[in-house]
This record gives structure tokens, sequence and C-alpha cells, in this order.
């Protein structure tokens, strides 16, 4: 049985309910849930508001009470099929009486996937893809993670039109402009980590926590991750009692993300140096770029990544663009000129 407008609208709706604001981007899924009665009416409408939470199908539910008996439910995600923090989803849709599910994204979690199966065992009517597309990009993140079992990685960097992070006697504060640095804040706290070498914690001493601008720590802040073999300084800053910080003693990208993603990690957000930015690009672990280019011009220094052995303009790596973004100046700093944000896609990858 095809699906109908109504739930098509629907499933418009359930998205947009897994969106409310303030829910968590991870690490579980977002999730939205509509409940339709045979004319096409929305008997309830439920979303999962973070781990421990009712998840949406369940929140649905409540609300309607009996009125859910003889429904068809349209999710963004597989309705769960194992017992977690909460019960499974797909006994709580066949107890409630749903004789229809509709169903976005097939959940790409082994543990919880199977749903689907275990509705259309009970004699329910199940379809399956119904704006897949956006409910993937709903939770891009969360499903890289899972696919590919590993964190999805976003390099941040900035450099100046030739290309430098630093100058030749090793300055660097600031390349980017104050509302560059704004926005990276911004993009940090939608991540569940930052990670750096420990060449930057010993030559820069960042805090690296997400900031307002009064330059006052979030309440929330992701993990801090030193990358490195070599000991901390204990006063460096990247020690502090602002935010969580673990010491990963590798040098090795794939065993450093295969740590963070057993810490349930999903987001990492690499802000290195030139030579740990080159380590996670020559072994395909870079999934998005976001580099802020300044208007200026060192033509020496430290360069935004090291050696990547590439010796030939055919070998260039190319990524895709995506976004370019002009971020003008901020009121009340004077003298700046405007930074250009640009969003990138590497166009290979690895996929483990």
């Amino acid at each position: 049985m095809a699906t109908s407008p109504a739930e098509l609208d629907a499933m418009r709706r359930a998205i947009a309910a897994a969106a409310t604001p303030g829910v968590p981007l991870g690490p579980n899924p977002r999730v939205g849930c509509v409940l339709l009665a045979d004319d096409g009416s929305i008997v309830a409408v439920g979303h999962h508001r973070g781990a421990g939470t009712a998840h949406a199908e369940v929140d649905a539910l409540a609300q309607a009470g009996e009125s859910a008996r003889g429904t068809t439910a349209v999710v963004t995600l597989e309705p769960c099929n194992h017992t977690g923090r909460t019960g499974p989803c797909a006994q709580a849709l066949i107890a409630a009486g749903v004789r229809r599910v509709v169903v976005a994204q097939r959940d790409p979690n082994p543990v919880a996937a199977g749903g689907a199966d275990t509705l259309r065992a009970a004699g329910i009517e199940v379809e399956d893809g119904l704006l897949v597309d956006e409910a993937r990009a709903l939770n891009r993140v969360w499903t890289f993670a899972v696919e590919h079992g590993r964190p999805f990685v976003t390099w941040k960097l900035a450099t100046t039109l030739d290309g430098r992070s630093a100058a030749a006697d090793g300055t660097s504060r600031w390349v980017s402009s104050t509302a560059a640095r704004r926005d990276t804040h911004r993009l940090r706290a939608l991540c569940d980590t930052v990670l750096v070498g420990t060449g930057t914690v010993e030559a820069d001493d960042p805090r690296l926590t997400v900031r307002d601008a009064d330059d006052r720590p979030l309440a929330v802040q992701p993990l801090r991750a030193v990358m490195g073999e070599r000991d901390l300084d204990p006063t460096r800053r990247v020690l502090d009692d602002h935010a969580e910080t673990v010491h990963l003693r590798t040098r090795d990208p794939r065993r450093a993300l295969a740590e963070l993603f057993a810490r349930d990690r999903q987001h990492v957000f690499l802000e290195g140096g030139p030579t740990l930015a080159a380590a996670f690009v020559t072994a395909g672990l870079v999934d998005e770029i976001v580099a802020y280019v300044a208007p200026a011009l060192l033509g020496a220094g430290l360069p935004a990544v090291a050696d990547l052995g590439i010796t030939t303009i055919a070998d260039a790596l190319r990524p895709t663009v995506t976004d370019v973004t002009v971020l003008d100046g901020v009121d009340g700093v004077v003298g700046e000129e405007p930074n250009v944000r640009f969003t990138l896609h590497p166009s290979t990858t690895e996929r483990d």
C-alpha cells in the first residue's frame, strides 16, 4: 500500500518534532512520531527528548491513550526492537493496537534494528523509506557514526590567504577575526568532542571550551581530547575544571577515533595543528572541512596543513564546496575585515 498525502504531511511534522529546539544532538538519535486517525487527522505528536527519556513512539502513545488504537504511526526512525533504558517501541505499538506504521529511516544500529519485522509478524502494515533523505539529514552525525563505527570528523582550520596558520615567529593570535572565532564556538557546541594534539597544547595553551560572547564557558561542554604520546604539563588550561579532558596516548588517528567511539562520542571537532591535520587527511578520516580564511598575507610561517605526500597538481585533493559564508565584523570591534567561512566535504573518505 502506497503512502498517502496525509502520511507525507505527517512525516514532515514528525521530522519537525524530532528537531524541537533543545533536544540533544546525541548520543541518541532525534526521533519524531505522529499518530494519524483513519480520516487523516492528527491524534498525537511525540518526540524523543534525549537519552533516558521516553522514545517518540511512547511519547505519542501516552498522549493518545485509548485513541491510539487503530491509528497509523508515522515515525522518522524504525521503532526500536530492544530493551535499553526504555522498552522496545515495536512492542509498545503492538500493545497499543496501532494498525499501520510508516517509517522514514531504517535503524542502522544492529542492536536496535528489527522493529519493522516484529511489527509485520504481529500483523501490522509497515511501509518504509518515506522522506528517508530528510530523516537521515536530521541525524547525519549519529547515522554516520553507527554505520561506520567511528565518530564523524569535522576539521576546522583558520588561515590567511596564502595558507598560513601562524607567522614565521610562531605568533597566531589572531589569524581569524572575532566573528570567525565566535562562529567557531557555535560549531564547537554542535560537537561532543574537541580534539587537538599535544603540540598545540604545549604551544598555544588553549582552553578548548565553548564560550559565549563575554568569554564565559557554557554550562554544557564537549569532551576535550588531547592526542599524542608526550606527557601534558599539569598547568595547561586544557586540564582545568571547566570541562572533562581525556589524553589519548597515541599518534594513530584511527586508534584515537576508536577510543572516542568507545566513549560513545560521535562528532569530533578537529582543531589541531598542521601535523595532526595531515595525519587525519592522509588517513582518509576527515568527513567535513570548515575553513576560515582571513584577508591577510604572511608569505612565510606555519602552513595550515603539513605535507600530504602530494608531489603533482594532478594528485591534489579537491574537496567539494557546500557552503560559502562571509562573516562580517562584530559590533564594537574596530578594524577587522570580514572573514570567509568555507564548508567542504572531501570527495573521497575512508569508509571503515
